[in-house]
């Protein structure tokens, strides 16, 4: 859950010379960044950096950054604006993510897997339309129930566009791939089955599977569990807000789960941070198919030895107190 980022000076030391986007668009920096957790934090995959709008831009969006405001784009509120993007080819637009991950795969020589990523389509319309963050997505959904026709129309470019996104990443060597549905809970469940879950199960039915598992990813999600399973994914990633084992009754073995400390909780001692560990553990379960993690994304204020003590933790706790186990 953005491993790789703000919270590590190793990353700093590189942002003082590099604007956000062109390291997204270097290679050789991403596959540096990338490695950069792997190297301090003993962590059991590595996470490629990159940024869920790069297909964005590549459609034909603008896209900026800024240090104050974050991700900026020139919205896309109408018929017309949705005709004009396009479903580019991810080897032409975004062939620097493609290299990236040929560089991390060279510089991992097998250590420890590669996790690639994209955007769900709701959550990646979500910014599209309304032009950047948002907290009432007002534009998105006056489009989603008075332009229902935009908004599909929308919705299927962004979808055959992630799903040709994520095959280029397995194509180039990524070993699992997750979905990003950051925004998804903010629908009703029934708003949730109409509006976003079919296009997340288009882009899941598209990859080229085989050993490849799939995650998916679903911020406030609680109330969303059961047509999660329906995406087809092979892992649901949960959030701090949901206890793991109330996630597992209800997914009834049907998917694995990753999750879910709250991200605030490394703000705590490392005695607490291992209690905290331990708790989510515990609700885990002996069962297999749990992948160990943080419930989003690891907060730019993180001390990286908090971060390594949570990674010492998970190994220790999840192998009984003996030999390290993959979290």
């Amino acid at each position: 859950m953005r491993q790789a980022g703000r919270y590590l000076p190793e990353y700093q030391s590189i942002r003082r010379k590099v604007p956000f986007l062109e390291l997204c668009k270097t290679p050789d920096l991403a596959a540096e960044v990338t490695m950069q957790p792997v190297e301090r934090l003993g962590v059991d995959a590595a996470i490629l950096f990159s940024d869920i709008l790069i297909p964005c831009e590549a459609m034909g969006q603008t896209l900026e950054f800024t240090e104050s405001q974050g991700p900026r784009l020139a919205p896309i509120r109408s018929s017309s604006e949705v005709d004009r993007l396009i479903v580019p080819d991810p080897a032409d637009r975004c062939g620097f993510v493609l290299e990236a991950i040929r560089e991390i795969r060279r510089r991992l020589v097998g250590r420890v897997p590669l996790i690639g990523f994209a955007g769900a389509p709701f959550t990646l319309a979500s910014y599209m339309v309304e032009g950047g963050s948002s907290r009432s997505f007002t534009y998105l959904k006056r489009m989603m129930f008075a332009e229902p026709a935009t908004y599909r129309k929308l919705l299927d470019k962004i979808a055959e566009t992630t799903a040709l996104y994520l095959s280029a990443q397995i194509e180039a060597g990524a070993q699992a791939v997750q979905i990003f549905d950051s925004w998804g809970g903010v629908l009703s469940l029934p708003d949730f089955e109409e509006h976003a879950l079919p296009y997340v199960s288009r882009v899941v039915d598209a990859l080229p599977r085989e050993d490849v598992p799939v995650i998916y990813y679903v911020g406030q999600a609680a109330h969303l569990i059961e047509p999660m399973l329906e995406s087809g994914a092979d892992v649901l990633g949960i959030d701090w807000r949901l206890p793991l084992s109330e996630a597992r009754r209800r997914i009834g073995g049907r998917a694995s789960v990753q999750g879910n400390l709250d991200p605030a909780a490394l703000f705590g001692t490392p005695e607490d941070i291992e209690r905290k560990v331990s708790a989510v553990l515990d609700e885990a379960g002996k069962a297999p198919g749990h992948v160990f993690n943080l419930g989003h994304g690891i907060l730019p204020q993180t001390n990286p030895e908090h971060a390594r003590v949570l990674v010492d933790a998970v190994h220790r706790l999840s192998s009984g107190g003996t030999e390290p186990r993959p979290a």
